[in-house]
């Protein structure tokens, strides 16, 4: 019978999200891979045994993770059965809806009807009362944002989530919807946004500065941009690579001359600093203030042990930092 290892807490450094109450581990494991239901289980229970032992406390997950849809809520809430539902108050799971998820009219996008449904629906799939965070997944461009935020606070109300958060909304969203919640007083305290040392548009629209400003904490998704942020491409293209495994959400074409070139450079001040490539870029990420707390993804759990070890890494230096900033151009 597993039993959490006791030292966990040391193990991980806390921040509070925003200006809320809430804190959240420097690092947090991802479900959108690996979680799904042609995943191993005894896999899935080790690496979320590994990450709990290492003070790893937030789940992050969405009615549509799998696969298929719902899968990954389905099999955490098999692993809370089994094992980890004993510390469910030192655990904080979070949840998103906001892309499709079934037939109709009513199981996408932003309307007050999806997103009450699609988190009964997660609820029942998890075995849970209530989700700790519940965001919006995405932008609705055509229901009203007051619908949707008036959703978001309805759910607090309703005790089936602790606190909302937003996801892949830019500056000028993010401060539309956070002027709706303030108004309805609704515990809005994150904003799940892309970003890597590959993809900086949350500092060149603002949003990074905005929310540092406003009290809104930002975790990070994609900080080793699919797997580019590894040495797993220094070399060529695996045969047992997410581009040649799975081919959705990274393509062979993005792997290019240029982007060897910089990752190499990259590579070799991470070895100055003692760390692999992925650690660099995931300590990148939380280099500041400003993001609280980076999301990772795993597939086995010696993954998540050398990732939550950035937490124990030494800041950067000035000259680190622009020598960086100069191989990304």
């Amino acid at each position: 019978m597993y039993k959490a290892n006791k030292a966990r807490y040391s193990n991980m450094k806390y921040k509070r999200c925003g200006r809320s109450g809430l804190m959240l581990p420097a690092v947090s494991l991802g479900f959108w891979h690996n979680f799904g239901s042609n995943a191993d289980f005894d896999n899935m229970l080790d690496m979320c045994h590994t990450a709990f032992d290492l003070g790893i406390t937030h789940f992050d997950l969405a009615n549509n993770y799998g696969p298929e849809a719902g899968a990954a809520e389905e099999n955490l809430g098999r692993i809370l059965k089994k094992s980890l539902g004993r510390y469910r108050d030192e655990l904080i799971i979070s949840t998103k809806a906001g892309y499709y998820m079934w037939e109709g009219p009513y199981g996408d996008w932003g309307s007050r009807k999806y997103l009450i449904a699609s988190l009964d629906q997660s609820l029942k799939r998890m075995g849970l009362d209530y989700v700790d965070i519940f965001y919006h997944h995405r932008p609705d461009p055509e229901t009203p944002l007051e619908e949707t935020m008036m959703a978001l606070d309805s759910i607090v109300r309703s005790g089936k989530a602790l606190y909302i958060g937003i996801s892949n909304y830019n500056r000028q969203q993010t401060e539309k919807a956070a002027k709706i919640l303030q108004e309805l007083k609704t515990p809005f305290i994150i904003n799940q946004i892309r970003y890597s040392m590959l993809d900086r548009s949350i500092e060149r629209d603002g949003l990074k500065d905005y929310a540092a400003q406003n009290g809104i904490g930002l975790i990070a998704f994609s900080p080793l941009a699919q797997g580019l942020l590894t040495d797993r491409y220094l070399n060529g293209i695996p045969e047992d690579s997410r581009i040649r495994t799975d081919g959705r959400f990274l393509k062979e074409n993005a792997i290019t001359p240029d982007l060897i070139s910089k990752l190499t450079a990259l590579n070799e001040i991470a070895g100055q600093r003692g760390q692999s490539l992925a650690q660099m870029a995931l300590s990148w990420v939380l280099r500041d203030d400003a993001l609280t707390s980076v999301l990772i993804g795993a597939s086995k759990p010696e993954q998540i042990a050398e990732n939550a070890a950035i937490v124990h890494a030494p800041a950067f230096s000035r000259d680190e930092l622009i020598a960086i900033d100069k191989i990304l151009g």
